[in-house]
C-alpha cells in the first residue's frame, strides 16, 4: 500500500502556553499543514506515504523536510522552487476564549506552483491512494490548477482520491469562491470529508436541521447533505463527517458518522476534557479513516471508530502532528482511557 498527499505545509509559530499574540516575546517554531499531517499519521500507523509540495531552497524548508524524513514520511518527490515557506501564527484559546490563527502565506513556493512542474507519473507509481484538502486550491489559481492536475492523474489510473473539503474563508482571496472552483476537483474523488459549512460554502449543499453552536449534534442530521453529495457527484463512494460539540476552548466532545450509500455508520462519541492543542484534529481523523479504510477492508464501522479514537487522542498531543501508534489507538477503542501509566 501506498499513499501520496499533496498540500502546503507551513511553519508553525505560536505563543508559549495559553499567551495571547500582544503579550508574548518568544514563539514555539514547529511545522504543519493538512496534508502533511496526515502524511505523518500514516507513516506512524506503518503505511508508505509520499508528501508532496513546493519549497524554496534554504535552511528552514530544509529542516522541515529533515523532520518529516525523521517521522517515516518519503520526501524525495518535492519539488523545490519559489522564495519562502508560508507562516501561520497561533495563539491557544482557554475555556470561552476561542483560539486565534494569523496567515503569512501570500507569496509562498506552493502558491506559484505551476502544471507541468510535478510528474505525475513518477509520483503515482505504485500508489492505490491520493489524498489532498481544499486548502490547497484555496491558495491560488496555479495550486488549484495542479490540485485538478493530480486528482485526473490519480483517476486515470484507478488510485483512490479522498479530499478533506476544509473551507477556510480567510485563504479565499484570488478572485474565485470556494464554489467556483471545487465542485470541479470533488468530481474525481472517491472519498469525501466535511461538515456542514463545508458544504455549503464550497458545494452549495445545505444540511437540514443542523445548529453547531448549541454544543451537541445528532448524527442523523447530517444524512441529508451526505445523500446530496453523493447525488451531485456521482463518482463519491463515501460521505464523512466529524461531529465536534464545543463546550468550550478545553472541552469538546468528539464522533463521527460515514454514510456509503446505504448505511449511516456512527461512532462512539469521547468527552476531551482537557485539550492540550486541537489544531491537526481533522488532518488526525483523516489519516486515521485512511488507515481504517486500507486495513479493515469492508468493515466501515470499525475503520470509522479507528479514526475517531485517533483523532480524540489527538488532541492531546501538541503541535499538528498525531504522534500516537495504532496501539495507543486500538487500546482507546477497546474502552481503556485511563490514561495510567504504561510500564
Amino acid at each position: 500500500m501506498k499513499v501520496v498527499t499533496f498540500g502546503e505545509i507551513m511553519l508553525r509559530l505560536a505563543t508559549p502556553g495559553y499567551k495571547r499574540f500582544n503579550q508574548t516575546d518568544e514563539f514555539t517554531a514547529t511545522f504543519g499543514g493538512g496534508e502533511g499531517n496526515v502524511a505523518v499519521s500514516l507513516a506512524n500507523y506503518g503505511i508508505s506515504v509520499s508528501f508532496i509540495t513546493r519549497l524554496p531552497e534554504n535552511d528552514i524548508a530544509q529542516s522541515c523536510v529533515q523532520q518529516l524524513r525523521g517521522l517515516g514520511v518519503d520526501t524525495s518527490d518535492i519539488v523545490y522552487g519559489g522564495d519562502r515557506m508560508g507562516i501561520y501564527f497561533l495563539e491557544t484559546g482557554a475555556v470561552s476564549r476561542a483560539s486565534k490563527v494569523v496567515y503569512d502565506r501570500a507569496h509562498s513556493a506552493i502558491s506559484e506552483i505551476e502544471s507541468g512542474m510535478i510528474d505525475w507519473d513518477i509520483v503515482f507509481d505504485g500508489a492505490n491512494w491520493f489524498h489532498w484538502t481544499g486548502i490547497t486550491p484555496a491558495i491560488s489559481q496555479s495550486a488549484a490548477d495542479v490540485c485538478l492536475e493530480a486528482i485526473k492523474a490519480a483517476n486515470k489510473r484507478g488510485i483512490t482520491v479522498s479530499t478533506d473539503i476544509n473551507y477556510r474563508k480567510n485563504l479565499w482571496k484570488y478572485g474565485k469562491t470556494a464554489g467556483e472552483v471545487m465542485p470541479d476537483l470533488v468530481a474525481g474523488c472517491d472519498v469525501v470529508l466535511g461538515n456542514e459549512e463545508d458544504a455549503a460554502m464550497a458545494l452549495d449543499i445545505h444540511p437540514e436541521g443542523v445548529d453547531v453552536t448549541g454544543g451537541h449534534v445528532e448524527a442523523e442530521a447530517y444524512l441529508s447533505v451526505s445523500q446530496k453529495i453523493m447525488a451531485k457527484f456521482p463518482r463519491v463512494k463515501k460521505v464523512i463527517t466529524t461531529l465536534r460539540g464545543s463546550h468550550s476552548a478545553n472541552h469538546n466532545s468528539w464522533a463521527g458518522v460515514l454514510y456509503d450509500g446505504e448505511t449511516l455508520y456512527k461512532s462512539p462519541s469521547y468527552e476531551i476534557t482537557h485539550i492540550v492543542d486541537r489544531v491537526g484534529g481533522g488532518d488526525s481523523f483523516m489519516g486515521g479513516l485512511i488507515y481504517g479504510l486500507l486495513t479493515c477492508k469492508d468493515d466501515l464501522q470499525s475503520a470509522l471508530n479507528f479514526a475517531v479514537a485517533a483523532s480524540c487522542l489527538k488532541h492531546t498531543v501538541y503541535g499538528d502532528y498525531n504522534r500516537v501508534t495504532v496501539a495507543e489507538v486500538e487500546k482507546l477503542m477497546s474502552g481503556d482511557a485511563s490514561g495510567r501509566v504504561s510500564r
